[in-house]
């Protein structure tokens, strides 16, 4: 089994050679290559990349945005 830091390594090294250009993608990537589930692959990711999927996931509409009330 893969640990969390070597899986974080992969899923940034794919962002940053540029072979995917969204972190959901590349976590699915690495996934596939480590015959991991994505609900295994889940629970490896660091905070800051889920914090970068959960916003793209947002950008996407994939993921509900935060709520903002109306400024009068």
């Amino acid at each position: 089994m893969i640990e969390s830091t070597e899986f974080c390594k992969k899923v940034e090294n794919l962002i940053l050679n540029d072979k995917y250009d969204n972190y959901i993608e590349a976590v699915l990537q690495v996934c596939d290559e480590e015959s991991l589930e994505p609900f295994m692959g889940a629970r490896l990711l660091s905070q800051p990349i889920k914090e970068k999927i959960k916003e793209e996931g947002q950008t996407i509409n994939l993921l509900p945005s935060k709520t903002k009330l109306p400024l009068e």
